[in-house]
């Protein structure tokens, strides 16, 4: 989901290859050594962020090791393990599942990785272990893989996919090659919306910016219907608000709790609206604006505030994210912010 397919790619079922990761240069880089020089470790961590394509990356290189025609580090997609690989039923290739939501317990680990790992592979050369949210791994279901780690069978690789990596006991990070996902450059991720996607200019600059460096948060985007009629209603509450009496202002504000969508990525709407601003005012160049398609209003704004104003604004943006993250409530945050908004 994280990292996709380029178009060709999508119309023959999605492919798993290196060459349609984006970004991830160096951990892509390491992997690709590891099959190219035949040192590849027993086990490995993919720290990331939810979404940034973590398991793609592990399916990818597990259908590589496993790939009985592969071309340099490039899994075939041709051959029978490719194909089982791609249709997730390879005997060889096994997902950890865990019983209770939101807990990967010591009997998940004892089952499906402990007493599994000492019978040989079904047909391929490895047998490989994926365990996404490995974060969730309890201390003790951890202290029972430590065991599978400390003294592994040859043909084992053990991949634990996590978005937190300070959860792992260091006696499992110091038994794991620890690879690390960076956010990716804006430019990257807007090309891949356009190339793969199709999605317009204007709306791959939105769902970047919004990204954070995160393609499969912008894959998600692009495709979400809700976040376009977010995105328009924050943008039409910031072009009237001038104009906008108290009732509306909290009419508005109901409007948004509606929304079964992550108020951060509301308040970035309104972050990005305001550093758009601020750019224009200090360039006048619409170019390098997220929102250049509302440039008329955005000139409007720039025109009427100072640059003190403006940065009162992001000030009380910040300290908004700050008290929604610690609870405070939402209705009071949003008031006060949106009545901040109107006075600057």
């Amino acid at each position: 989901m994280g990292i996709g397919c380029k178009q060709t790619a999508e119309m023959r079922g999605c492919m798993s290859r290196f060459v349609d990761i984006v970004g991830q240069e160096q951990l892509k880089e390491h992997l690709e050594n590891a099959i190219r020089l035949n040192k590849v470790s027993h086990a490995y961590i993919i720290n990331g962020e939810r979404n940034a394509g973590k398991e793609f990356i592990a399916k990818t290189f597990a259908m590589a090791l496993q790939c009985e025609d592969r071309q340099d580090v490039e899994p075939c997609q041709e051959c029978h393990s490719c194909k089982q690989a791609l249709g997730a039923n390879h005997p060889d290739i096994i997902f950890i599942n865990h019983e209770k939501p939101g807990t990967i317990g010591v009997e998940d680990i004892r089952t499906q990785i402990n007493g599994d790992v000492a019978i040989k592979p079904y047909s391929g050369p490895r047998k490989i272990y994926i365990m996404n949210e490995g974060e969730k791994m309890t201390v003790q279901a951890q202290n029972a893989l430590l065991k599978t780690l400390e003294e592994p069978p040859e043909y084992a690789v053990i991949l634990i996919l996590t978005t937190n990596v300070d959860s792992l006991l260091p006696t499992i990070l110091s038994r794991c090659v620890v690879l690390n996902m960076k956010p990716v450059r804006d430019a990257q991720i807007k090309k891949f919306l356009m190339d793969t996607m199709e999605i317009p200019d204007y709306k791959a600059d939105i769902c970047a910016a919004f990204a954070r460096g995160n393609v499969g948060k912008a894959r998600l985007l692009a495709k979400s219907e809700e976040f376009d009629k977010v995105k328009e209603e924050a943008v039409t509450l910031l072009k009237y608000i001038n104009e906008m009496e108290l009732n509306e202002i909290v009419a508005a504000i109901k409007k948004i709790n509606e929304y079964k969508f992550d108020v951060n990525d509301y308040m970035d709407i309104l972050s990005i609206w305001y550093r758009d601003v601020l750019l224009f005012k200090a360039t006048h160049d619409a170019n390098n604006l997220i929102f250049r398609e509302e440039i008329q209003y955005i000139r409007k704004v720039a025109d009427r505030s100072t640059y003190e104003g403006i940065e009162k604004i992001i000030d009380a943006l910040d300290k908004s994210k700050q008290r929604l993250s610690a609870n405070v409530n939402f209705d009071l945050t949003m008031e006060l912010l949106l009545l901040t908004i109107k006075e600057n």
